[in-house]
């Protein structure tokens, strides 16, 4: 997809809150400091639209990106973050639980996860959690350029394991230095908004 028009709509915490539009949805989750909001920006040609911090744990709410006027990008609450306080990690989890489960017109998560590490904890409840709710799931392997790329397979592999990855689902090895999977990554959003 060219991107010519992306604007932040609205940032909401409860599902009155939500857009009313009937435009196909694509969340975005994943750990705090993965890259979300390179890859948002990355995706839309924009250097800052997604404000990029380096304070992990700053989006709170969830963010809607309406792009093309033709669908949204809702970038949730980053998880795993330490310094944010228990009943405000469940507050956010209720919410994005909230958001997930009864959004209609979510189509499907792109499910961050840095390909540096295996994956955490929350990774591999997040990617349960979306098998669990039967939702569409995009594996995207963030910061993929920290490591010589004769380790891409290694690193894949082992994330896959962990995940218990469900070789139906989509995986996008992505860089937002390189571009690296940026194509491959409008690819598998453009197949969910058919």
């Amino acid at each position: 997809m060219k991107v010519h028009n992306a604007e932040i709509v609205i940032s909401a915490v409860a599902p009155k809150q939500y857009p009313e539009s009937q435009l196909p949805e694509i969340a975005l989750a994943g750990r705090s400091n993965v890259g979300k909001s390179s890859f948002i920006n990355t995706l839309i040609n924009r250097k800052n639209l997604a404000r990029t911090s380096s304070k992990p744990g700053k989006t709170q709410t969830l963010n809607f990106y309406l792009i093309e006027d033709s669908l949204y990008f809702v970038d949730v609450p980053g998880y795993g973050y330490a310094k944010v306080s228990k009943t405000e990690r469940a507050k956010w989890g209720k919410m994005i639980e909230t958001y997930i489960t009864s959004r209609e017109q979510l189509r499907a998560v792109v499910s961050l996860v840095d390909m540096r590490h295996d994956p955490s904890v929350e990774d591999i409840q997040m990617y349960q959690f979306l098998k669990y709710y039967n939702i569409p799931v995009i594996v995207v392997a963030t910061k993929a350029d920290k490591i010589p790329r004769g380790k891409w397979n290694k690193h894949t592999s082992s994330i896959k394991k962990k995940l218990d990855f469900d070789g139906n689902d989509d995986f996008i090895i992505f860089s937002s230095e390189t571009k690296e999977g940026k194509e491959a990554a409008w690819t598998a959003i453009e197949s969910y908004l058919k």
